[in-house]
């Protein structure tokens, strides 16, 4: 099989106020890290681009993106964003859309493709919120159902919280299957109806994580029958987590991107994987879960 595919670009990273680069550091720490334990070869890695306006717009409302675009987001919409409205922050979501455009591409060639960015669920046509200006996997997915590329789509959404934004866009849609499992008590709040949402209690475990997501994927995958999975990686499970409820360890983390992997292998369903939040005190903690994914993913793919 051929090396996976990485879609990855860290111009926009540094370049942004130093007050915010704090959900941003992670994405070059993790690729630093990657490539220093062999995991993965530079020659994977790929510059995805910049998506168009007009791909954005099969998702996005015309008025938000222009909004965005132009440097005109109302101060309200930007602290509900959590990030802050400037050029380098507009390249950077619209690259990191292309990255899970493209990782889906790669997937449907290779079986699998992954984006070291992205996951960033909780977007809405016309807003974003949660450190999530623009919907990367809706747009992909949107994209590939226009392209008529695939005809069936299963999110697997592992963040610890709920992917709102994807439960909305998708919700009378009955060609991509939304799945969330998250935090009950965790961001947002009230949450949207995802087709399947598991909303585990404060302090869930790996035991009773893993029992229920190993349970639970084989019903999806035989009764939707996805043309390709989204699978949003998020690590922010850990118990180390700030801004998360579980109580995951990093061991437990690598088993459930194990548990998805091996389904998606098991049933020939193409993967893209885009990386979702992760806000653990210790740097460290977020990169070693971020790379775990990858790491597991080479183990079963490469």
């Amino acid at each position: 099989m051929k090396p996976i595919q990485i879609f990855y670009s860290e111009k926009y990273h540094y370049a942004l106020p130093e007050g915010h680069r704090f959900p941003i550091d992670k994405y070059v720490l993790v690729k630093e890290q990657l490539l220093y334990q062999g995991i993965i070869q530079p020659e994977q890695l790929n510059d995805p681009g910049l998506v168009e306006d007009e791909t954005i717009y099969l998702v996005h409302t015309q008025e938000y993106w222009q909004q965005v675009k132009s440097l005109n987001l109302p101060p309200c919409m930007v602290r509900r964003i959590g990030l802050p409205n400037t050029d380098v922050s507009v390249l950077r979501a619209r690259c990191s859309v292309n990255g899970t455009i493209k990782a889906a591409q790669a997937a449907l060639k290779n079986g699998i493709g992954m984006n070291l960015a992205g996951g960033t669920h909780h977007a809405y046509p016309d807003r974003g919120e949660g450190f999530s200006t623009l919907n990367d996997i809706a747009i992909a997915s949107t994209f590939l159902l226009k392209e008529e590329l695939v005809k069936r789509i299963l999110i697997i959404d592992l963040d610890v919280h709920q992917g709102n934004g994807n439960a909305f866009i998708f919700g009378q849609n009955p060609f991509v299957f939304t799945f969330s499992m998250h935090g009950k008590d965790n961001y947002p709040i009230p949450k949207e109806n995802s087709d399947l949402d598991i909303a585990l209690s404060t302090g869930t475990g790996d035991k009773e994580y893993l029992e229920i997501l190993g349970r639970t994927l084989p019903d999806l995958f035989i009764h939707h029958c996805p043309d390709i999975v989204f699978y949003q990686a998020g690590v922010d499970v850990l118990e180390t987590d700030k801004l998360g409820k579980l109580s995951l360890t990093k061991e437990g983390c690598l088993t459930r991107d194990r548990i998805v992997f091996q389904a998606c292998q098991k049933y020939g369903v193409p993967l893209a994987t885009s990386m979702g939040g992760g806000y653990s005190a210790k740097i460290a903690d977020i990169v070693d879960a971020h790379s775990n994914t990858f790491k597991v993913a080479h183990e079963i793919f490469a």
